[in-house]
Protein backbone atom coordinates (compact mmCIF):
# COMPACT_ATOMS: atom_id res chain seq x y z
CA UNK A 1 0.00 0.00 0.00
CA UNK A 2 2.82 2.20 0.75
CA UNK A 3 4.49 1.70 -2.19
CA UNK A 4 1.64 2.29 -4.40
CA UNK A 5 0.97 5.70 -2.39
CA UNK A 6 4.92 6.44 -3.05
CA UNK A 7 4.10 5.85 -6.91
CA UNK A 8 1.65 7.76 -6.91
CA UNK A 9 3.13 10.83 -5.54
CA UNK A 10 6.01 10.22 -7.40
CA UNK A 11 4.21 10.21 -10.87
CA UNK A 12 2.05 13.67 -9.34
CA UNK A 13 5.09 15.39 -9.43
CA UNK A 14 6.76 14.34 -12.56
CA UNK A 15 3.12 15.37 -13.58
CA UNK A 16 3.44 18.78 -12.38
CA UNK A 17 7.30 19.37 -13.77
CA UNK A 18 6.03 18.54 -17.63
CA UNK A 19 2.66 20.11 -17.64
CA UNK A 20 5.51 23.61 -16.37
CA UNK A 21 7.90 22.65 -18.94
CA UNK A 22 4.64 22.32 -21.57
CA UNK A 23 3.98 25.93 -20.57
CA UNK A 24 0.59 24.98 -18.92
CA UNK A 25 -0.73 27.33 -16.07
CA UNK A 26 -1.13 25.32 -12.71
CA UNK A 27 -4.94 26.69 -12.27
CA UNK A 28 -5.72 25.96 -15.70
CA UNK A 29 -3.94 22.94 -16.85
CA UNK A 30 -5.96 19.88 -15.33
CA UNK A 31 -8.53 21.43 -17.52
CA UNK A 32 -6.43 21.57 -20.93
CA UNK A 33 -5.74 18.24 -20.18
CA UNK A 34 -9.23 16.74 -19.32
CA UNK A 35 -10.53 18.53 -22.79
CA UNK A 36 -7.35 17.25 -24.93
CA UNK A 37 -7.68 13.54 -23.92
CA UNK A 38 -11.82 13.83 -23.44
CA UNK A 39 -11.84 12.83 -19.97
CA UNK A 40 -13.71 14.43 -16.70
CA UNK A 41 -11.64 17.26 -14.96
CA UNK A 42 -12.33 15.56 -11.71
CA UNK A 43 -10.32 12.18 -13.38
CA UNK A 44 -7.43 14.25 -14.03
CA UNK A 45 -7.21 16.28 -11.08
CA UNK A 46 -6.64 12.68 -8.77
CA UNK A 47 -3.44 12.66 -11.29
CA UNK A 48 -2.10 15.60 -9.66
CA UNK A 49 -3.25 15.04 -5.69
CA UNK A 50 -1.69 11.21 -5.95
CA UNK A 51 -4.72 9.52 -5.79
CA UNK A 52 -4.76 7.65 -8.98
CA UNK A 53 -2.75 7.06 -11.67
CA UNK A 54 -3.57 6.98 -15.41
CA UNK A 55 -4.14 3.40 -17.31
CA UNK A 56 -1.53 2.60 -20.21
CA UNK A 57 -3.13 3.83 -23.02
CA UNK A 58 -4.29 7.50 -21.18
CA UNK A 59 -0.61 7.36 -19.81
CA UNK A 60 0.84 7.08 -23.43
CA UNK A 61 -1.38 9.76 -24.66
CA UNK A 62 -0.43 12.20 -21.88
CA UNK A 63 2.81 11.68 -22.82
CA UNK A 64 2.40 12.43 -26.28
CA UNK A 65 0.13 15.26 -25.06
CA UNK A 66 3.15 16.97 -23.09
CA UNK A 67 5.98 15.81 -25.15
CA UNK A 68 7.77 13.66 -22.76
CA UNK A 69 9.14 10.50 -22.63
CA UNK A 70 5.90 8.04 -21.59
CA UNK A 71 8.80 5.78 -19.65
CA UNK A 72 9.90 8.55 -17.50
CA UNK A 73 6.47 10.19 -16.93
CA UNK A 74 5.27 6.73 -15.50
CA UNK A 75 8.51 5.25 -14.01
CA UNK A 76 10.91 8.47 -13.45
CA UNK A 77 13.23 7.24 -15.70
CA UNK A 78 13.92 7.75 -19.60
CA UNK A 79 14.25 4.64 -22.73
CA UNK A 80 16.51 4.30 -25.34
CA UNK A 81 15.85 1.40 -28.34
CA UNK A 82 18.83 -1.03 -28.65
CA UNK A 83 17.70 -4.06 -31.29
CA UNK A 84 14.36 -5.35 -29.91
CA UNK A 85 14.54 -4.21 -26.46
CA UNK A 86 14.37 -1.20 -24.19
CA UNK A 87 17.21 0.35 -21.96
CA UNK A 88 17.69 2.37 -19.31
CA UNK A 89 19.46 5.86 -20.44
CA UNK A 90 19.23 7.74 -17.47
CA UNK A 91 16.49 10.77 -16.36
CA UNK A 92 14.72 12.38 -19.05
CA UNK A 93 15.70 16.26 -19.38
CA UNK A 94 14.04 18.21 -21.30
CA UNK A 95 16.32 20.85 -23.20
CA UNK A 96 15.99 24.23 -23.59
CA UNK A 97 12.65 25.74 -24.27
CA UNK A 98 12.39 28.58 -26.87
CA UNK A 99 9.34 30.99 -28.16
CA UNK A 100 7.55 30.10 -30.81
CA UNK A 101 6.51 33.75 -32.58
CA UNK A 102 4.41 33.30 -35.71
CA UNK A 103 4.52 31.70 -38.92
CA UNK A 104 7.37 32.65 -41.70
CA UNK A 105 6.43 32.70 -45.55
CA UNK A 106 8.61 30.09 -47.23
CA UNK A 107 7.77 31.60 -50.59
CA UNK A 108 6.64 35.11 -51.11
CA UNK A 109 7.62 38.31 -49.04
CA UNK A 110 4.49 37.90 -46.21
CA UNK A 111 3.63 39.71 -42.94
CA UNK A 112 5.76 38.92 -39.95
CA UNK A 113 3.87 39.14 -36.69
CA UNK A 114 6.31 39.58 -33.94
CA UNK A 115 5.42 39.36 -30.18
CA UNK A 116 6.60 41.92 -28.46
CA UNK A 117 6.83 40.68 -25.11
CA UNK A 118 7.87 37.04 -24.02
CA UNK A 119 4.58 37.79 -22.10
CA UNK A 120 2.51 37.69 -25.00
CA UNK A 121 4.08 33.85 -26.20
CA UNK A 122 1.34 31.21 -26.00
CA UNK A 123 3.72 28.37 -27.41
CA UNK A 124 7.05 27.39 -26.13
CA UNK A 125 9.15 24.51 -28.12
CA UNK A 126 12.32 22.89 -26.46
CA UNK A 127 15.67 22.19 -28.26
CA UNK A 128 19.06 20.89 -27.29
CA UNK A 129 20.26 22.74 -30.48
CA UNK A 130 23.62 24.76 -29.81
CA UNK A 131 22.33 28.32 -30.42
CA UNK A 132 25.08 31.28 -30.37
CA UNK A 133 22.82 33.82 -29.41
CA UNK A 134 18.77 34.64 -28.96
CA UNK A 135 16.73 32.12 -30.51
CA UNK A 136 13.11 31.59 -31.51
CA UNK A 137 10.76 29.06 -33.21
CA UNK A 138 8.78 30.04 -36.25
CA UNK A 139 6.29 28.22 -38.45
CA UNK A 140 6.64 27.68 -42.31
CA UNK A 141 3.66 28.43 -44.82
CA UNK A 142 4.14 27.95 -48.33
CA UNK A 143 5.82 25.46 -50.19
CA UNK A 144 8.97 26.81 -51.78
CA UNK A 145 11.32 25.36 -48.83
CA UNK A 146 9.84 21.50 -49.96
CA UNK A 147 11.99 20.07 -52.19
CA UNK A 148 11.71 16.63 -54.09
CA UNK A 149 14.68 15.34 -52.88
CA UNK A 150 17.55 16.13 -50.08
CA UNK A 151 17.02 18.87 -47.51
CA UNK A 152 13.70 19.94 -47.53
CA UNK A 153 11.28 22.14 -44.89
CA UNK A 154 7.76 21.27 -45.50
CA UNK A 155 4.51 23.58 -44.60
CA UNK A 156 3.66 23.10 -41.03
CA UNK A 157 7.63 22.90 -39.96
CA UNK A 158 8.69 24.76 -37.30
CA UNK A 159 12.21 25.92 -37.61
CA UNK A 160 14.89 27.10 -34.57
CA UNK A 161 16.41 30.40 -35.83
CA UNK A 162 19.90 31.68 -34.11
CA UNK A 163 20.31 35.33 -34.23
CA UNK A 164 23.98 34.82 -33.19
CA UNK A 165 25.00 32.57 -36.00
CA UNK A 166 26.52 34.08 -38.76
CA UNK A 167 24.83 33.21 -42.54
CA UNK A 168 26.94 32.02 -44.78
CA UNK A 169 26.60 30.69 -48.49
CA UNK A 170 24.03 27.48 -48.39
CA UNK A 171 22.62 28.36 -44.95
CA UNK A 172 18.88 28.72 -44.58
CA UNK A 173 17.49 31.73 -43.47
CA UNK A 174 15.22 34.34 -42.48
CA UNK A 175 15.71 37.65 -44.31
CA UNK A 176 13.26 40.81 -43.57
CA UNK A 177 12.43 43.65 -45.81
CA UNK A 178 14.51 46.46 -44.04
CA UNK A 179 11.69 49.23 -44.76
CA UNK A 180 8.62 46.58 -43.77
CA UNK A 181 7.66 44.36 -41.46
CA UNK A 182 8.08 41.59 -44.03
CA UNK A 183 9.63 38.31 -44.00
CA UNK A 184 11.12 34.96 -45.93
CA UNK A 185 12.67 31.78 -45.13
CA UNK A 186 14.58 31.01 -47.83
CA UNK A 187 18.26 29.31 -48.78
CA UNK A 188 21.06 32.26 -48.89
CA UNK A 189 23.18 31.62 -52.26
CA UNK A 190 26.32 33.80 -52.18
CA UNK A 191 28.10 33.58 -56.05
CA UNK A 192 30.67 36.24 -56.83
CA UNK A 193 29.89 38.45 -53.83
CA UNK A 194 26.43 38.51 -54.80
CA UNK A 195 23.58 37.55 -52.31
CA UNK A 196 20.38 35.46 -53.29
CA UNK A 197 17.57 34.01 -51.46
CA UNK A 198 16.63 30.87 -53.16
CA UNK A 199 13.67 28.03 -52.77
CA UNK A 200 14.94 24.57 -51.72
CA UNK A 201 12.03 23.39 -54.36
CA UNK A 202 13.34 23.96 -58.10
CA UNK A 203 10.32 25.58 -59.14
CA UNK A 204 11.08 28.94 -57.29
CA UNK A 205 13.96 31.23 -58.85
CA UNK A 206 16.57 33.01 -56.94
CA UNK A 207 15.70 36.32 -55.71
CA UNK A 208 18.95 38.53 -55.63
CA UNK A 209 19.45 40.89 -52.40
CA UNK A 210 20.90 44.39 -52.48
CA UNK A 211 20.84 45.51 -49.19
CA UNK A 212 17.04 46.00 -49.32
CA UNK A 213 16.85 43.09 -46.57
CA UNK A 214 18.66 41.56 -43.67
CA UNK A 215 19.11 38.35 -42.53
CA UNK A 216 17.81 37.97 -39.00
CA UNK A 217 18.17 34.15 -38.09
CA UNK A 218 19.84 31.29 -39.14
CA UNK A 219 18.35 27.70 -39.21
CA UNK A 220 20.09 25.17 -36.42
CA UNK A 221 16.85 22.95 -36.55
CA UNK A 222 13.33 21.74 -37.95
CA UNK A 223 10.54 20.02 -36.67
CA UNK A 224 7.11 18.52 -37.49
CA UNK A 225 4.66 18.15 -34.91
CA UNK A 226 1.62 15.95 -35.09
CA UNK A 227 -1.48 16.91 -33.22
Amino acid sequence: MVQKENMREEFAQRLAQACREAGLDEHGRGMVIARALKLSSKGVSKWFNAESMPRQETMNELAKLLRVDVVWLQHGMATELKGDNFSYAGPYTPGRKYPVLSSIQAGSWGEAVEAYTLQDVGEWLDSDAHVQGEAFWLQVDGDSMTAPTGTSVPQGSYVLFDTGKDAINGSLVIAKLTDSNEATFKKLVIDAGQKYLKGLNPAWPMVPINGNCRIIGVAVEARMLFK
